[in-house]
């Protein structure tokens, strides 16, 4: 009877330790799904924060260009009002399409060593974000590998880990993360 005993509570305190470390291994994980969220959401600030500077740029030698300005305003102030969606970045990345091809129609502007500085500050910006998506679909992956794993599938449901998203920001850009944004002069 006491050995009985004594192996149920070795197989139960085996299970609890297991249980532990799939847990904070999963918790690990998790955050690392989390920091590639946040780093995109650094990245689209900081692409939201440039907007204006080289709307002010344009301004100075396009000024009666008004409706493409408003244009990437209007789309900068949508995409930066909320959580990132494949609309509202997808916008701004057409309004800003339009707003770099200013250049070509002014040789002046596309002369201009702030409008290049804040081009490839642009450029810059859109590469990390790259970056950081590709960051976090890895990470993705790998929380979703070691959630769907054995003897993890077994407690990782009961303890609250849902599967990460892969795709949870701007569906528009799918496939298209691995490019260098194409921008023209």
């Amino acid at each position: 009877m006491n050995l009985v005993l004594g192996i149920a509570l070795a197989v139960i305190g085996l299970i609890v330790v297991l249980v532990i470390g799939i847990y904070n291994k999963l918790v690990g994980l998790r955050q690392g799904v989390r920091q590639g969220v946040a780093d995109i959401d650094a990245q689209l600030r900081q692409r939201h924060d440039l907007i204006p500077n080289l709307v002010e740029t344009v301004k100075g030698y396009a000024s009666h260009e008004s409706t493409t300005l408003e244009a990437v305003i209007a789309a900068r102030n949508a995409a930066a009002s909320g959580a990132p969606s494949s609309g509202s970045e997808l916008q701004l990345r057409a309004a800003l399409g339009n707003l770099l091809a200013l250049g070509e129609a002014y040789p002046d502007l596309k002369a201009s060593a702030n409008f290049q500085q804040l081009q490839n500050e642009l450029g810059d910006v859109e590469d990390k974000l790259a970056a950081a998506r590709r960051a976090l679909n890895a990470a993705a992956a790998r929380f979703n590998a070691a959630r769907e794993s054995f003897p993890a599938v077994l407690f990782a449901g009961a303890l609250g880990f849902a599967e990460a998203d892969f795709h949870r920001l701007d569906a528009s850009e799918q496939g298209t993360v691995d490019q260098a944004p194409k921008i023209g002069f």
